[in-house]
């Protein structure tokens, strides 16, 4: 399976590092070009301003959301999460909006908040997670489904095919949340192949 990871600022390597464990092929995604023969989509975490700047620079932007619209699995991580989100609370930063959520950048604190903590996961169970400047969830609406809290906020939710952590998975060598994401983007490749056949039949 070969798995974009937007590769414009971010824990790129990580992200890639995870995904060979599970033996997927990490794509860097740099241009809509590269979007043509992924099965799935990440998003990193980084800065989130810089990440939106530069995916309109290069038209990412619109690339993604055409392939979103399309069926593309998307899994965001901390800056990624905001990236996707639909509303970010007191900013007016550039984003995909794609997902059904109000985010709030930076809630916990600066760099110095940064924290780790046991979390409990749907489907996955028990799970350290690494929070960095992490921004919170403070709504969430048409379907969005809450999978993991940290006192009482969402910090993992899944809305059709796009996935969303405000922690950073990537940063440990547990790859159970990659694998749920490569799980979800199997269901895309599937409906994918099919069309690819009866095109070419």
């Amino acid at each position: 399976m070969k798995v974009g990871i937007l590769a414009l600022q971010g824990d790129v390597r990580e992200h890639m590092n995870i995904l060979r464990k599970l033996d997927a092929e990490p794509i860097k995604v740099k241009s809509p070009e590269d979007l043509t023969d992924i099965d799935a989509l990440i998003i990193p975490g980084g800065e989130s301003t810089t990440i939106s700047l530069l995916m309109r620079k290069y038209k990412l932007d619109a690339a993604i959301k055409e392939k979103h619209k399309h069926g593309l699995p998307i899994y965001g991580t901390c800056a990624g999460a905001i990236v996707l989100a639909k509303n970010i609370i007191g900013n007016n930063q550039q984003k995909l909006g794609l997902a059904d959520i109000s985010i709030k950048r930076n809630d916990y604190g600066r760099q110095i908040n940064s924290f780790e903590t046991e979390l409990s996961i749907k489907d996955i169970g028990d799970f350290k997670g690494i929070f960095i400047r992490a921004p919170t969830i403070k709504s969430f609406y048409n379907g969005a489904e809450i999978l993991s809290e940290h006192k009482n906020n969402p910090v993992m939710v899944r809305q059709d095919n796009i996935l969303i952590t405000t922690f950073h998975p990537e940063l440990t060598n547990d790859t159970r949340i990659h694998k749920y994401f490569l799980e979800m983007a199997q269901e895309y490749k599937k409906v994918r192949d099919v069309q690819r056949d009866i095109e070419k039949s």
